[in-house]
């Protein structure tokens, strides 16, 4: 029986919720957005799987590098981190399309002989004040790149800062002053990422960015991801490896935080914050063993945490228990640990195993 955690992940849910993507995106074409190992789901895989999609936007110069050698031949957006001269010169080599923010990277790409050309994303700074030129800086920009010969294409791309409230009104002051922008030097636009996407279509442009949406948690605060219709990907499991009878008064785990209020069953899982679970994860928050939610009771320790079992009369050792996924939403765990879905996918650690479910072997 196997005891070390585990991560199953859903190709068919991933390629359902391309398929909701494609739905809300009307005719933008699609970047597929993942970074970050696939968002802790696995770059190559989670690639395999969203073949359908226009191309794939990566974070770092590393990642699409590593995409090419795999053999991906869609395009593919570096979203920052194009800064020296031997990124730009890899980027060229590999085909690449990337994001130029800074002033830096102008002298730089200065600095290239001809040869093949590079299609740059041009980002606008709309308010959310991280990377990107401020619209009064565009139009010199804008000239300054026409004028060097490594420089192919232009298109043009902006970040929405509040889109997972859809109320705000930041997101519709970005998308006018996206809009003020004269369309005609750019090749293409891009404004929307997940949120957007779903809550906004004047963000859609020519090229939408989803993100967490494509691996089945919401974008928004106070949206499920099953009320959106999208399908979890990943599912973490464990199995419970001890079950103590307790006593009124024992305190259980590191620093005594939660005691016994009477006598009680605590079952311990092999899963822990060395393995991604969230350490901070307070008192009460669930996990799923045998259909039944138990509350998590005690510190989360590197490699195991405890559940008061009283809802289980026949809990046994080996039993699985579920710390999130179709039945317990990842973004109910993140909202108990006061953090998001994001943090929690992408923390999930090499150590814990990770297995394919309906996986489609594509034809070479």
């Amino acid at each position: 029986m196997e005891f070390a955690p585990q991560a199953s992940i859903d190709h068919a849910a991933l390629r359902h919720n391309l398929r909701l993507v494609r739905q809300a995106a009307d005719t933008s074409r699609i970047w597929a957005v993942i970074k970050a190992d696939g968002y802790g789901h696995g770059l190559f895989r989670v690639a395999e799987a969203l073949n359908e999609a226009d191309g794939f936007a990566v974070a770092r110069l590393d990642e699409a590098l590593a995409l090419r050698q795999q053999g991906v031949v869609k395009p593919l957006l570096v979203l920052s981190a194009c800064i020296s001269r031997s990124d730009f010169e890899q980027a060229i080599a590999a085909d690449l399309q990337v994001v130029v923010h800074q002033r830096d990277q102008l002298a730089v790409l200065n600095s290239l002989s001809s040869g093949q050309r590079l299609s740059i994303w041009l980002k606008l700074d709309t308010g959310m004040h991280r990377l990107g030129f401020a619209p009064g800086e565009l139009n010199e920009t804008l000239a300054q790149l026409k004028d060097l010969p490594v420089v192919g294409e232009i298109n043009l791309m902006s970040h929405l800062a509040n889109g997972d409230d859809p109320d705000d009104p930041m997101t519709a002051i970005q998308c006018e002053q996206l809009m003020q922008i004269d369309p005609s030097p750019f090749k293409a636009r891009s404004l929307a990422n997940s949120a957007g996407l779903l809550a906004n279509p004047a963000t859609h442009l020519d090229w939408v960015r989803p993100g967490i949406m494509l691996y089945g948690a919401s974008p928004f605060i106070n949206t499920t991801a099953a009320q959106l219709g999208l399908q979890p990907v990943m599912t973490l499991s464990s199995r419970v490896m001890a079950v103590k009878s307790c006593q009124a008064g024992d305190a259980i785990g590191y620093g005594g935080n939660y005691v016994c209020p009477e006598a009680m069953p605590v079952a311990t899982i092999a899963i822990g914050y060395g393995d991604g679970y969230p350490r901070h994860a307070p008192n009460g928050t669930p996990v799923l063993v045998k259909g039944a939610r138990l509350p998590l009771v005690g510190r989360v320790s590197m490699d195991m945490l405890c559940v008061d079992a009283r809802a289980l009369t026949d809990i046994q050792v080996g039993d699985e228990a579920v710390l999130w996924g179709r039945e317990l939403p990842v973004e109910e765990i993140a909202r108990q640990a006061g953090t998001i879905a994001y943090e929690l996918l992408c923390g999930v650690k090499q150590r814990v195993r990770f297995h394919d479910l309906n996986r489609q072997q594509l034809e070479a």
